[in-house]
């Protein structure tokens, strides 16, 4: 285990530069004294390794530094080309960079270890998208991943549900959302920077423009799409329909509806009624779009409010009782 944390720590510090004792302890899961003793060991074995002192200060090793450990286990080497995204990585205009790093790295690796590669790539494959829809094909993503990668400011403009506007933005990132692609941009030219995403294939135009812009260290990528993600679900549904629910239909809620929905559904539940039905919110983005929705669960639901979402269910109900009687 310690060997393990070692060897950890070297590659951080040789791959990040400087790295505090909190930001390690966290890393490896263990205690801030731990990562002190683990420093002294890599000192002691010959590791120049060195502690720069102050609120800013931390780890790094000696200049010029660079380790030749390279060994891979065999999970290792099983998990490396699963790591690989053939699609999107040729989507960003880096199929061929992809590619040709997979190649170099399956070249240095043991004979027995080659076999191991080669055998994931042939059992496992990652297809993106979700069903029942295509993924996004924008002529625009290589050059805003160019523009992400050189911290580039670019000018876009963007159809919005309300229309069109012309932003200018500093791009700092792209997600991949079920075949989807985001920007993740700060706004450019304002008195107070906003931090928003974009769906890249409604970039109508682009141009990448000459001015670089310093990026906020601060910023993290994968935090911000977790936060931005979570709001944007919740801010789908805005409006709780009061309802009764059948054990079976509450069964068929996250099939249907998504973790959101069913996450409400359960947290707001009460005691079961006599005939087993229970009451609980439902979230609904509009009454017009709520209606197929709910109608989807047939008699296993029944909308106490809002008045006009039950009137409205009811006679869609109605209508098609009569077509069929």
């Amino acid at each position: 285990m310690r060997a393990s944390r070692l060897l950890t720590i070297l590659l951080t510090l040789q791959t990040r530069g400087l790295v505090t004792a909190t930001e390690l302890a966290e890393q490896l899961e263990v205690s801030v004294r731990t990562v002190y003793r683990d420093v002294e060991a890599l000192g002691a074995a010959g590791v120049p390794v060195y502690a720069e002192r102050g609120p800013a200060g931390g780890y790094r090793l000696l200049e010029g530094f660079r380790t030749r450990i390279n060994g891979l286990t065999q999970d290792e080497a099983d998990a490396l080309f699963l790591a690989g995204l053939p699609g999107p990585a040729a989507e960003l205009g880096l199929g061929a960079v992809v590619a040709s790093a997979q190649l170099k790295v399956q070249a240095g690796l043991p004979a027995e270890l080659r076999d191991r590669v080669g055998r994931a790539q042939l059992r496992f494959h990652l297809d993106a998208p979700g069903w029942h829809r295509e993924a996004d094909r924008s002529p625009e993503l290589a050059r805003i991943a160019g523009a992400v990668w050189t911290d580039r400011r670019i000018r876009v403009r963007y159809r919005r549900w309300a229309g069109e506007v012309t932003r200018d933005l500093e791009p700092y990132g792209l997600v991949l959302k079920a075949g989807a692609w985001y920007l993740v941009a700060r706004t450019a030219g304002e008195g107070e920077h906003r931090d928003r995403t974009y769906r890249v294939v409604r970039i109508e135009e682009l141009d990448v423009l000459d001015e670089a812009f310093e990026r906020d260290p601060s910023f993290d990528l994968a935090a911000y799409w977790q936060t931005w993600s979570q709001d944007f679900v919740e801010q789908l549904r805005p409006i709780l329909a009061d309802v009764l629910v059948t054990e079976d239909a509450r069964a068929m809620v996250r099939h249907l509806f998504g973790a959101h929905v069913a996450d409400t559904v359960e947290a707001s539940a009460g005691e079961p009624l006599p005939d087993g039905r229970i009451r609980a919110d439902f979230p609904i983005e509009t009454i017009e779009v709520a209606v197929p929705e709910l109608l989807r669960l047939g008699p296993g639901i029944e909308i106490l409010g809002p008045p006009e979402l039950r009137a409205r269910v009811a006679a869609e109900a109605r209508a098609t009782a009569a077509r069929y009687a």
